[in-house]
């Protein structure tokens, strides 16, 4: 990962300085956001846009036909660069690149919770007040994910730090006490 990093990072540099330049850095990682997971979900435009068979015009008016309208033409241009560049396979680096720097830059912690149930929008406020005060300083945005084999309970990580409140981590737990006192 870390050379796909080296490779990712000029780039979503760029892009954050032209969005903060436009003041469209909020916009364009909303916009980056949906366009990792619909690179994550679709597996023919991955395909596509991966392909050596293609020729880069040909990727960058597939772009254009399918995201002008969609997405900011900063972010856009950066797509057709990387189309320009062969470099479409770092497509979601780049992308998850530039998220990590827009959040640094502005002071973001992202929390992965993964929940047995869906949260209610009540609960997820009421989550997020709760990491934004273990986190101490900046806001916080949560990556979250619904993970039956919980049981119950949630499991929040930020950075180094985990929180495992879920059931089947309190079972676990028993259990290795359990083994202790045998």
């Amino acid at each position: 990962m870390p050379l796909l990093n080296t490779l990712a990072t000029p780039y979503a540099e760029a892009l954050l300085q032209v969005t903060n330049a436009r003041n469209e850095s909020e916009d364009v990682a909303a916009q980056c956001k949906e366009l990792i997971a619909l690179w994550d979900s679709s597996e023919s435009l991955r395909d596509a846009m991966t392909s050596p068979v293609l020729e880069p015009m040909a990727k960058k008016k597939a772009l254009e036909q399918l995201l002008s309208q969609q997405i900011q033409p900063s972010l856009l241009n950066l797509l057709k660069v990387l189309a320009d560049r062969y470099r479409l396979t770092a497509f979601d680096a780049v992308l998850g690149r530039y998220l990590e720097l827009y959040r640094e830059s502005r002071k973001i912690s992202l929390a992965h919770v993964r929940s047995a149930q869906a949260l209610t929008d009540t609960q997820k406020a009421s989550l997020t007040a709760k990491i934004e005060s273990m986190v101490g300083s900046g806001s916080v945005e949560i990556d979250l994910t619904i993970d039956p084999s919980l049981i119950g309970g949630f499991v929040i990580n930020v950075g180094s730090q985990v929180i495992d409140a879920s059931l089947s981590g309190q079972v676990r737990r028993l259990g290795l006490s359990l083994a202790k006192a045998s």
